[in-house]
């Protein structure tokens, strides 16, 4: 009879590593600057070791010096210093290592340490979400997509604070005060592309959800490309573009359009002059280079869509998302009415920004009720039909070209970008030119900026 011995994992750690940070900090407390910004009490698997780091930190918050005496004081207030070891352990700490250089490495051990056991644990996670029966009439794609999620909050959503002292907000703030200061004047969001436009918003800002709204032909896709094109081309940021309506073959053309300056009808006819192939070849070649991505996924989940941002983000780095449009995701679960689950979809975008630490700009289609009106300017009251889409948003933009409506206008190839809601500032009101031939948006010679 075969007796089989079961072998008991423990989880991943280091406990050399974990003392050696320590002790690099106790004997140089200028090295916590170092390890401070990626490691947290949590991370040490140890749990006096954690307490060791809290007491560290604590210190160097309250600008108090680090060393055996004030650490053990620490400890000892905290009700910590007994089940921690006593003043042995700490001086076992400082004796653990020789030189503090090396802090920053010890620290990445335990913080890979750290990863690999909040990695087992979203496994588990995913394991019990596969085994419920309640997920079996779910969509694969949905549940593949919430699975991801799981195993993304890992690294995005692990160590990040969501309660935090008012003495620890104030100093962020004022810091951020003096950043400000020191560039008066600039745009501090992610560009546009659009000088005006930038004035009035001070760009794009992370965590924000931007709704581009117009009613149909007016250029909201055309919008949303141009500024994709201007954020990666003019000011190298990484750029992702949900595109439920159109393929990433239509919407490459678009950008090629943009970027040669041909014709985008004569680009899908394949109708090129002798003297454009160079053009066309060069303008490939730099978009290849441009850090873009395009998920063309029709009717794509709000999960799904959480899922391939954060891949995007954990592996190349994101900077702006744009979802081309709105009414066109789906959210999971049910919904009374399809205005529910518009509402529920613009809530979700708006936590995608806040979760990612992005702009999210979100096109949206806007009611008949604009067509029925003498002015057709759009308001914010043609999007309260749409869930809860104004107030989600933290800036809505409206899209106004006279020329669609009447054929004589004197403004021609103009569109009015109106700012209709904005959450931290000013609204007003933006000319660009708009080249139907490109379906591209562009700085007006003549510029006009009413607020």
């Amino acid at each position: 009879m075969t007796t089989q011995v079961e072998t008991v994992r423990m989880a991943p750690h280091n406990v050399e590593a974990e003392e050696a940070v320590l002790g690099s900090v106790l004997i140089d407390p200028d090295a916590i600057l170092r390890v401070l910004p990626f490691l947290h009490a949590e991370d040490f698997f140890v749990i006096k070791n954690g307490w060791v780091w809290g007491a560290l930190i604590a210190l160097h918050e309250r600008r108090e010096p680090i060393d055996f005496v004030t650490v053990c004081d620490e400890l000892e207030v905290r009700g910590q210093l007994v089940e921690a070891g006593g003043p042995a352990y700490i001086s076992h700490l400082i004796s653990a290592v020789p030189t503090a250089i090396h802090a920053e490495g010890y620290g990445r051990i335990v913080e890979r340490a750290s990863m690999r056991r909040k990695l087992l644990g979203a496994a588990s996670d995913v394991a019990q979400f596969a085994y419920d029966e309640a997920n079996a009439a779910h969509d694969p794609d949905d549940m593949v997509a919430q699975a991801e999620q799981i195993v993304f909050k890992t690294r995005n959503g692990a160590s990040r604070q969501t309660v935090a002292p008012l003495k620890a907000t104030v100093s962020a703030y004022y810091d951020r005060l003096c950043y400000l200061h020191e560039h008066a004047g600039e745009p501090l969001g992610i560009h546009t592309g659009f000088t005006d436009l930038d004035q009035l918003l001070g760009g794009l800002q992370r965590g924000d959800l931007v709704v581009v709204a117009a009613r149909p032909g007016m250029g909201k896709t055309s919008l949303l490309t141009s500024i994709a094109l201007n954020t990666v081309k003019r000011f190298h940021q990484r750029a992702l573009i949900f595109s439920l309506e159109m393929s990433q073959e239509q919407l490459t053309q678009r950008l090629i359009s943009q970027e040669t300056g041909i014709d985008s009808q004569r680009l899908r006819l394949g109708q090129l002059q002798d003297d454009e192939w160079p053009l066309l070849i060069q303008a490939t070649s730099n978009l290849s280079e441009y850090t873009l991505w395009i998920d063309d996924t029709p009717g794509i989940s709000t999960s799904a869509m959480r899922a391939r941002a954060s891949r995007i983000r954990a592996e190349h780095g994101l900077d702006v998302v744009f979802v081309d449009y709105l009414q066109l995701m789906t959210a999971p679960g049910r919904h009374e009415n399809r205005t529910q689950e518009v509402g529920a979809i613009s809530r979700s975008l708006k936590d995608l920004a806040r979760e990612l630490h992005v702009p999210v700009v979100a096109a949206a289609q806007l009611s008949r009720a604009v067509e029925q009106r003498q002015d057709k300017r759009p308001l914010l009251s043609d999007l309260r039909e749409s869930g809860s889409i104004e107030n989600d948003a933290d800036v809505v933009l409206f899209i106004y070209r006279d020329e669609m409506y009447n054929e004589q206008t004197e403004f021609q190839h103009m569109a009015e970008i109106i700012v209709a809601k904005h959450r931290t500032g000013p609204t007003g009101k933006v000319e660009l030119f708009f080249r139907k031939d490109l379906a591209q948006f562009a700085n007006a010679i003549k510029r006009n900026v009413t607020s």
